[in-house]
């Protein structure tokens, strides 16, 4: 039975990996590196190994704090791993969106927790869940992180009133950090719109070198890259050239065959299997590779070629009908005969093919000049 037939449509190297994928890594790894760092200067703090008094058996409270510290930022850094290894998986956006509140909660802690009990100043650490989430996110990331950090703040201010903070550092904090939040995030979107402009045009020019400029169809080299990746696989190519195609050409002009090959071009597509390929060496002249497939399951499927490419083309110029002639090559499992053997092979079976189409027309037509001759008929 045919797998589940599907178009044949643009295909870009797998080793081609998009700046996208690469700058979402990048954050992956920098956001893994800086909690790493989040998470050692906390153990070292509770140990008493960074020059600030370890918190003693009374500070039961900042400890749970502290612990809970890391195992947030512990679990942020799993999702970033995960993140990482995917960057183009289904749950990125939402593992994102995890860490960045994981982020803007670590950092309002330490922020809470310095000014109530530190004589450090330390809001304007509350930058830097701004700023990630700006490179996450753009700007609405951005505006997201500054909206709960400034609330964090605020209610630090209010809770303490002039006791660590000054009533009107609220305000330039405020300030400061939308200032901030704007910058960072119309700065990411622009940057991520200028990322994804490139891989468009990456993706199309890999497109237009890998694939014929006229029926959409993979070309020679895109082909041979297929194939090769098959190597000492079974397969069965199968070589076309269609019958008529000349005289098309010839009667109603090239821009009608040219019409003519981007509709054979697509019903090539309609008539393979998953996984099949079709592409176009040049003129009327097509190959498709059956991976996977031996002579039988090759045979229904040239079946199916026949039939959907002998179906009546309307065009601009009028209704034309061509036929095609195929040749087939098979390559066991094991085998490592390369493309360009089997290609030569199928090419003399598909010429054998057409010289048997000729004469078994011709014969028809022979058949039909005698009968028409007999009385009566």
């Amino acid at each position: 039975m045919p797998r589940s037939a599907r178009p044949i449509g643009p295909l870009v190297s797998a080793s081609l990996e998009s700046s996208q994928l690469r700058k979402r890594r990048a954050i992956e790894g920098a956001n893994f590196l800086s909690r790493g760092s989040g998470v050692l200067a906390t153990a070292l703090f509770l140990a008493g190994w960074l020059g600030i008094p370890a918190p003693g058996e009374d500070d039961r409270q900042l400890i749970a704090v502290c612990l809970a510290g890391i195992v947030v930022m512990a679990v942020g850094n799993v999702l970033a791993l995960i993140n990482f290894r995917r960057p183009d998986g289904p749950r990125y956006a939402v593992l994102s969106a995890c860490q960045l509140a994981g982020d803007i909660v670590v950092m309002s802690g330490i922020v809470v927790w310095f000014q109530m009990y530190g004589t450090i100043t330390t809001w304007p650490g509350l930058i830097v869940p701004i700023v990630v989430g700006a490179l996450r996110h753009r700007l609405p990331g951005a505006l997201i992180a500054w909206a709960a950090t400034s609330g964090a703040f605020a209610v630090t201010v209010v809770a303490l009133g002039d006791h660590a903070v000054r009533g009107e550092d609220l305000s330039f904090a405020v300030a400061i950090h939308l200032f901030v939040a704007v910058l960072s995030g119309t700065q990411s979107s622009a940057f991520a719109r200028q990322v994804e402009e490139l891989d468009s045009t990456r993706a199309a020019l890999q497109h237009q070198v890998s694939h014929d400029a006229l029926t959409g169809l993979p070309n020679r080299a895109r082909i041979s890259e297929y194939a090769d990746g098959h190597s000492g696989r079974e397969m069965t190519v199968l070589l076309l050239d269609l019958n008529g195609f000349k005289r098309v050409n010839d009667t109603l002009g090239h821009a009608a065959g040219d019409s003519l090959l981007r509709e054979v071009g697509h019903r090539l597509g309609t008539a393979l299997r998953a996984g099949d390929m079709a592409g176009r060496l040049g003129g009327d002249e097509f190959v498709v590779l059956l991976p996977d497939t031996g002579p039988a399951a090759a045979a229904e499927v040239c079946g199916r070629l026949r039939t959907e490419i002998g179906r009546a083309v309307h065009l601009d110029e009028g209704e034309v009908s061509v036929s095609t002639s195929i040749g087939a090559a098979h390559r066991p499992a094991g085998d490592t005969t390369g493309l360009a053997a089997l290609t030569a092979e199928a090419d003399a079976a598909m010429y054998r093919d057409k010289i048997a189409r000729s004469s078994a027309a011709d014969a028809h037509r022979a058949a039909l000049a005698v009968a028409g001759k007999v009385p009566g008929s």
